[in-house]
Parts: C-alpha cells; sequence; structure tokens
C-alpha cells in the first residue's frame, strides 16, 4: 500500500478560526495528543505573527520528538529567520514557505509580476535550504492559478531546495475532478517532479475539502494537510479523522495508509474541541454524539442483529467506548493515578494529588465518574498552572422566580487579593451573573458568544459552558465546567478574563525584555 503522510495543521491553520485563542500550555497539550495519534508533521504555528506563537512553536519544537514540527513563514528573510529561532532544536525541524501564484493574488494582493514573483519564490527557498533540511513550498492559490505558470514555478523552486511542494485549494474553490487533474498536470509536465513529495491542502468553502483531498491522493499527493475537526479559517479545512478513516473503511478501493492511530480520534477530536470552545456538530461524520446513534426502528433492529447493517464504522475504531465508567467515591489513589496513565497523562506528583483531590470532590457529588469527567478534570489542571494573579470565585447566590427579576450576589478576590462583592440583576440568571461580575472586575468587557453542554448523560451530569468575550478591546474565549450551569458558567466568564490577564503579563515582560 502507498504510504500517505499527515501533515495536521490545527494549531497553525486552525487556530486561526474566528475566536479562537489557544494560550501556550493549550498548544503544548494538542501537540503531545497529535503526537499519540500520530500525525508526521505537525505545524505548531506562524513563529513570525506574535512573540505568543513564536514561544509556543519553541516550546513544542523542543517537547515533540516522534513528529516532525513545522512553522509557516511567508517569503521574506525575516519570517524565515525567526522560524529557524523557534525550530533549531526540534528533533526534525522543517519549514513551510508560501506564495500566492494565482493571477488575482498576485495583482491584487502581492502586486508583482509572475517574473518577480518565481524570482522571490527561488530566492527564499534558496535562502531557507541553507537552515532547514526539510523545506515545503506551497503555491497558494494554486487551484485558481495557471496551470503552464505553476508548472513553471515548481520546477524552479525544486531545483532551489523544496522537498515538498503543496498545492492547496485555498479558497475551497476547485471540485475532485478539477483539482485532481491539476496534480497530474503537474507530475506530467514538471521534469522534477520525482524528487519531491506532493501535498493537498483543501479548505471547505463548497463542502468538498475530503473529496478533493482524497482525488488528491488518488492523482498522486503523497502528503495531505488538515486539521482535526475540520476547524480552520472559514468554513475549516479538510478533516484529518475524515480522510483517515475513508482510506481505512474503504482500502477496496484506496490501496493507500496512513500513520495514524485510530483510536486515538475520539480523544484527540475532545481535546480540540474543548480548547477551542468549537463544539463538535452532532451529525459530524465520524467524531460526532449522532455517529453511531440510531433511532429508526428498522435501524435499531438491524443493528442489534448485526453491527455491519447499519454501521460502517465501529465506535472502538476511533476509541469510543460503549461503557466508560471507571471510578467512584471509594476508589483509591493508585486507581486514579493508573486511570490518570491510561488516558495518557504523565502527571507530577503534586499535579497529581491536585487532580485526586478534585476527582474526591466530585465523587461526594456525582455518582458515576466517568472518562468525559476524569478529561475535564485533568485539561483543566493542565492549562491552569500559570502562575499570574488572576481573579477567583470564592461565592455566588442567585434568586430567580417566574415573577422576580433574576438577580446575583458574587464574591470574588481580585489578582490584587482583595475581596470584592456586590450583587446585580439581568433578564434571566446568567445575565444576572454576567452582569454582577462586569460590576466587580475591573477590566472593559463585551460578551460576544455563550453556550452550554453536558459532559456525559444523566441528571448529575457535568455542565459546560464556553464564552468569547471583547477584555479590553481584545477577544479570548473561555469555558467552565461544574455540576450546575450557573457555576459552569461563572467559572467559564472569569476563565477568560484571567487568560486575558496571562496574556497581558506576558506581553508586559516582553516588552520589559526588550
Amino acid at each position: 500500500m502507498v504510504q500517505i503522510k499527515v501533515f495536521d495543521t490545527t494549531l497553525r491553520d486552525g487556530e486561526q478560526s474566528p475566536g479562537v485563542n489557544l494560550n501556550q500550555l493549550e498548544k503544548l497539550e494538542i501537540a503531545k495528543q497529535l503526537e499519540r495519534f500520530g500525525v508526521d508533521i505537525m505545524e505548531a504555528g506562524f513563529p513570525a505573527s506574535s512573540k505568543g506563537d513564536f514561544e509556543a512553536v519553541r516550546t513544542i519544537a523542543r517537547t515533540i520528538k516522534n513528529t516532525s514540527v513545522t512553522g509557516l513563514a511567508r517569503a521574506t528573510k525575516s519570517d524565515i529567520d525567526i522560524a529557524w529561532e523557534a525550530l533549531k532544536d526540534a528533533a526534525e525541524p522543517r519549514l513551510h514557505i508560501f506564495l500566492a501564484t494565482s493571477p488575482i493574488h498576485m495583482t491584487y494582493k502581492l502586486k508583482k509580476t509572475p517574473e518577480e514573483v518565481i524570482q522571490t519564490a527561488v530566492s527564499m527557498v534558496s535562502y531557507a535550504k541553507q537552515k532547514f533540511t526539510h523545506v515545503e513550498w506551497s503555491a497558494e492559490d494554486a487551484s485558481r492559478s495557471d496551470l503552464d505558470f505553476l508548472c513553471t514555478i515548481i520546477e524552479k523552486v525544486i531545483d532551489a531546495g523544496a522537498t515538498v511542494i503543496n498545492l492547496p485549494d485555498t479558497v475551497g474553490y476547485t471540485t475532485p475532478d478539477d483539482y485532481g487533474q491539476m496534480f497530474r498536470y503537474v507530475r506530467k509536465n514538471v521534469p522534477n517532479i520525482d524528487r519531491v513529495s506532493l501535498s493537498a491542502h483543501c479548505h471547505d468553502d463548497l463542502g468538498m475539502a475530503v473529496s478533493n483531498t482524497i482525488a488528491a491522493i488518488e492523482n498522486g499527493a503523497t502528503q495531505i494537510e488538515g486539521t482535526i475537526n475540520g476547524i480552520g479559517e472559514r468554513a475549516g479545512n479538510a478533516a484529518i479523522e475524515e480522510v483517515a478513516v475513508a482510506l481505512k473503511i474503504r482500502n477496496d478501493k484506496y490501496d493507500y495508509q496512513t500513520n495514524l492511530v485510530l483510536k486515538e480520534i475520539k480523544r484527540t477530536s475532545d481535546l480540540v474541541s474543548k480548547f477551542t470552545g468549537m463544539m463538535v456538530p452532532p451529525n459530524k461524520a465520524v467524531v460526532g454524539r449522532n455517529a453511531f446513534a440510531h433511532e429508526s426502528g428498522i435501524h435499531q433492529d438491524g443493528v442489534l442483529k448485526e453491527a455491519s447493517t447499519y454501521e460502517i464504522i465501529t465506535p472502538e475504531m476511533v476509541g469510543i467506548k460503549s461503557n466508560n465508567l471507571v471510578l467512584g467515591k471509594h476508589s483509591g489513589r493508585h486507581a486514579f493515578k493508573d486511570k490518570v496513565q491510561q488516558l495518557g497523562y504523565d502527571l507530577s506528583e503534586m499535579k497529581l494529588k491536585e487532580a485526586f483531590e478534585a476527582f474526591k470532590l466530585l465523587t461526594d457529588r456525582k455518582k458515576e465518574v466517568t472518562d468525559d469527567d476524569l478529561f475535564t478534570i485533568l485539561i483543566d489542571l493542565q492549562t491552569d498552572s500559570v502562575d499570574v494573579p488572576k481573579y477567583a470565585l470564592k461565592a455566588f447566590q442567585v434568586q430567580y422566580g417566574s415573577s422576580n427579576i433574576p438577580t446575583a450576589t458574587v464574591a470574588l478576590t481580585t489578582p490584587e487579593g482583595i475581596r470584592v462583592e456586590t450583587a446585580g440583576t439581568g433578564q434571566g440568571s446568567v445575565e444576572a451573573i454576567y452582569n454582577t461580575l462586569e460590576a466587580l472586575i475591573q477590566e472593559e468587557i463585551h460578551l460576544t458568544d455563550y453556550h452550554i453542554s453536558s459532559i456525559g448523560g444523566g441528571r448529575d451530569a457535568l455542565a459546560e459552558a464556553h464564552v468569547k468575550l471583547n477584555v479590553n478591546g481584545n477577544p479570548v474565549s473561555g469555558r467552565g465546567a461544574a455540576q450546575d450551569v450557573l457555576e459552569a458558567s461563572a467559572n467559564a466568564f472569569l476563565n477568560a478574563v484571567n487568560r486575558m490577564l496571562i496574556q497581558e503579563s506576558r506581553v508586559k515582560r516582553e516588552t520589559a525584555h526588550i
């Protein structure tokens, strides 16, 4: 079978989704999970875009050992130099350079002639090759480029040292037939094409990203690019998990394979969803909560008699367990530690103690603790260890009745360690809490999005809230979990504000160093 490399860009293209704002620890946790998932290459970020992204890429490059780490760079020496500083300590550093090749981009965005674009591409690939062994060059908006011009520039950047040529459908415009034909044309008309790998990077604006990606594979692409859950700019990218499972299930038609560990799909999907605040639609292929649900009586009867009648993918294949009840209030520290390790977490003794205490508090209120519950405890613990003074919720109370105005009383400690308390009203309980929190917090805050969901099932299920705020004019997201939906909502609000405080603290430190 032909081996297909998987290039994951969740941490770069995926983070460019509107409203997504991952901090360094969250990016590192996702990177570790992508390594467990078995991606061949992960694009950790765009080092030149900000100091924060530079630090995140450098931390990931120094941590990840079994997956090649890359970073994005524009076709400029400064971007390449910054990327090298971020990536030079990686086990297998590589660079991803992009430059537009379509007439519309060259004319209106680059304001360069085709000859100038070729000169820039060749010069920058040559420069990058002096530092990086592996250099991927992307022809931005390749699917709307002139094919003969595309072949000319590809031939020259290969001679300049490129090792991978990426032909992205940047705006999600192409169709499977056209995209496949582009790969065939390039393979036929670029004389030195055998010296590189061809890569496909598809966006989902017309809902064809996965189909286009598979069409590229069928026509000579040996690397695919995408994101977990298909997140990304606008309508998103090709969903890696969908491509991987399609190749596996239809191996009678597709003679291709990847190095992905398919049983890690669900956990990877859940982690990305929680950190980004982008909920997975229930009907999402492979990982949606309805993917293995059957409501039709005919379907239920068939599945009970033989699962393959209506299930072409088994839940176990992608890491979904039919019964994941694992621990209860009588479970000891040793059993808890074993379960934490099974879930893929390596905690210090101090962090393990904190996690066990949080688990015990949960078992006092919740009869059955599931993997999903533990997962929530662990990811919150892993990503809430930044030593920056924050707001902390000390107490709250809400008075609500069908004929009364909802009123919330909230007590906080400020980053300065001062306890403050006040009351406020709203049209509903959550609004009353949020109005009261705004009154207590010094920052200027505007709520732009709010949603809440349950973790698992049952009346004692944990609630998980996600919010998007503008804090001091900057967009930031937050999440919070608790058995009470109002407490989860308050936690999410404060989490977002505290994330902004952490970012502002980092910027101040960077400015001080300068």
